[in-house]
């Protein structure tokens, strides 16, 4: 439901006070001021459908364990309900909802069903707790199953009545809703509710319908249906996909669907990440456990083999990064000024990058946390330094203690031998996608090629850079990857090959 409010509040020197429950009235002859007191907070419950929909994304494919462990890290969080898949696409989805659902977990778990009485039967043989029936609505969809809107509707209440005959809670989807017959959607949601549904999903199936326009949908039907709870299904094909599930719960949507990282069919479908925590820092609204949302993140991505985009929202690696000069030195000030949230209530950091962009104020800020204290002369030295290497993406703590060394006249005796070949072989944490730790590796400047291997390290990367302290900024950036625990380094000797 919709954030309502209701009162109004006379200001005045004399009057009288009339009051109840909802609202205040004092009456006066000279000024008028409006109070609004809150009369029903804003409710709203998350479906996370990673294990179905998100299972539809192109070359994705989890394993029945990986399915359930997911399921379990899902539960963790506070997700509301499961959607753990459609029984009848094989016999491993089915293997995967019947111990999801053995577990008895604290989120109501779901099957998929078409709506076919056998499909019905695959999803009660599983064990769920409900079945989430979906017909497409649309007339052109119609036309495909060659059935008339009567027919769809009678195809649609006789798969109900028969999940709700053994004793499963349903859900009603019309499919493609937000492309159909208004009128048509209002009069199959009827039937369907009167037939036992007690939630009725809105999909906006290929991701067209911009917030306005969702907003409104949701608004008519939370009108004109009654008996049964609201869920938006929102894909992302325009990139309205988080817009339009707030827009749909301020309408009235009582629950959203979400996958994790936001994969699925195409586009995706909205991220619970960014989802789950706009409702906090917009509406104040609980939803799931957003410090569990970067562990999340992590794991699907390892099973899923979709690596996450360092700028993807709330869980990418540089969401909580400042570079600009103006931007670090405000965020110091006062984090509020660069940032929507803290980083804090996810279980993240801020990082402020050094780098040519960084000003005097960052700099200062890193060197004193590193218990190092310059004069102005000294800090300028340092930071011109920093700005003669354009080529360097960001300075490791132990560089710019080498670089306030020198600013203070200490004499650092070095010999930097030119072009170095070397090995580094990575190891990574068992619970992160390797792959995805690999690509970012191939990023790295300096780096010539990278191999996913067997054994007791993960990744074999291939250096070929000018000096040691390229091969150590190399290292340093290869370190700093999220994910990777740890290196070891072989500098080449001596080359030999069978080669023409």
């Amino acid at each position: 439901m919709a954030l309502v409010f209701l009162g109004i509040f006379f200001e005045f020197t004399h009057g009288i006070l009339i009051k109840n429950k909802y609202w205040s009235i004092r009456k006066s002859l000279y000024t008028v001021r409006i109070i609004l007191f809150p009369v029903q907070q804003m409710k709203v419950k998350i479906l996370d459908t990673t294990l179905r929909e998100g299972e539809q994304t192109p070359g994705v494919s989890f394993s029945v364990d990986a399915k359930v462990e997911i399921a379990r890290k899902l539960d963790e969080a506070g997700v509301d309900m499961i959607e753990a898949g459609h029984p009848a696409v094989s016999p491993d989805v089915a293997e995967a909802i019947k111990r999801i659902a053995a577990e008895r977990p604290s989120a109501e778990i779901l099957a998929h069903s078409r709506a076919l009485v056998q499909d019905v039967d695959a999803a009660i043989a599983c064990g769920v707790d409900r079945v989430a029936i979906f017909l497409g609505i649309t007339e052109k969809k119609l036309q495909s199953m060659k059935m008339t809107e009567e027919k769809a509707i009678e195809t649609a209440v006789k798969s109900i009545e028969h999940a709700r005959n053994h004793g499963l809670k349903v859900r009603f989807t019309a499919e493609d809703a937000t492309r159909g017959d208004y009128g048509f959607i209002v009069r199959i949601c009827k039937a369907a509710i009167e037939a036992g549904a007690d939630r009725i999903s809105i999909p906006d199936t290929v991701g067209i319908t911009p917030p306005g326009r969702m907003k409104d949908l949701f608004s008519r039907l939370s009108r004109d249906l009654s008996g049964a709870e609201l869920d938006a299904h929102c894909h992302n094909d325009l990139g309205f996909a988080v817009a339009s599930a707030i827009a749909a719960v301020e309408g009235g949507a009582t629950a959203v669907h979400t996958t994790v990282n936001g994969i699925g069919e195409r586009a995706g479908i909205t991220p619970m990440e960014p989802f789950a925590v706009a409702m906090k820092v917009l509406y104040n609204v609980d939803t799931v456990d957003l410090t569990k949302l970067p562990e999340l993140s992590l794991l699907v991505e390892k099973h899923s083999g979709v690596p996450i985009s360092p700028i993807q929202p709330i869980v990418g690696e540089n969401v909580f990064s400042h570079k600009g000069g103006v931007h670090a030195a405000a965020v110091i000030f006062d984090p509020q000024t660069y940032e929507a949230f803290p980083p804090t209530i996810v279980g993240r950091q801020r990082e402020i990058v050094i780098s040519k962009y960084a000003g005097k104020v960052a700099l200062e800020d890193r060197l004193k946390r590193l218990g190092v204290a310059l004069t102005e002369e000294e800090l300028m030295k340092v930071l011109s330094a920093i700005k003669e290497r354009p080529e360097v993406r960001s300075y490791r703590d132990v560089d710019l203690l080498e670089l306030a060394e020198k600013a203070a006249g200490k004499k650092l005796e070095m010999q930097v031998p030119k072009r170095i070949e070397a090995l580094v072989l990575v190891k990574c944490e068992s619970n992160v996608y390797t792959t995805a730790v690999a690509r970012r590796i191939l990023w790295i400047k300096g780096v010539k090629k990278v191999l996913e291997i067997s054994g007791d390290f993960d990744i074999e990367v291939m250096l070929d850079v000018e000096s040691v302290n390229q091969m150590n900024d190399v290292l340093e950036n290869i370190r700093k990857i999220k994910g990777v625990t740890g290196t070891n380094t072989r500098i080449v000797l001596k080359k030999f090959n069978n080669e023409s």
